[in-house]
């Protein structure tokens, strides 16, 4: 290949060099002239055959030697098809939250967050989080002085974050019921 490109450049050299520096006498003969011409010629349709290989060597299989409708107009049906509204990753992996309750199901140590901070199943996100300053207010280790209040404020913490975020309580409340 990079024979080619150096007879082409040096034959496009060669040619404007003529034309800049015109003589009387030509330094090439018309015949010679016509000989790098069509040499020319051969290399680039020698270039542009090399680029093109994949598409002239592609086997033709019965599909493309036949026609379907599902030929016809590929780019719309591509970009328009009713199967990609609805798309959904058949291996999605479970999100951090799902694995951790998971886990803590599986090893028989969920804790109830809605004991922790003594509300109800169905307590909305204004009484959660009511109940969450209450508990706080409390048992925040500045006021109590106690050394276990730090492990309660941390229990109090986590059960406050996963119940006060809708996506994360909808995970927790399927594997805190699941027997």
């Amino acid at each position: 290949m990079d024979f080619l490109k150096t007879v082409f450049f040096l034959t496009l050299l060669y040619f404007s060099f003529n034309v800049v520096f015109a003589q009387e006498e030509p330094i090439v003969s018309p015949e010679d002239q016509l000989i790098i011409f069509v040499t020319s010629a051969v290399i680039v349709v020698g270039i542009f055959l090399f680029m093109a290989r994949h598409i002239i060597l592609r086997k033709k299989t019965p599909y493309d030697k036949s026609e379907y409708t599902s030929q016809k107009d590929r780019d719309y049906e591509k970009y328009h098809s009713d199967w990609t509204d609805e798309f959904e990753e058949i291996g999605k992996k479970p999100s951090e939250y799902e694995e951790e309750f998971k886990q803590a199901k599986l090893e028989s140590n969920l804790p109830n967050y809605y004991k922790i901070l003594g509300v109800s199943k169905n307590a909305t996100r204004a009484e959660i989080k009511k109940r969450f300053r209450e508990l706080v207010k409390q048992l925040h280790p500045d006021r109590t002085k106690n050394s276990k209040s730090k492990e309660k404020m941390a229990e109090i913490i986590k059960a406050y974050e996963v119940l006060f975020d809708n996506e994360r309580r909808a995970i927790y409340d399927k594997y805190l019921n699941v027997s």
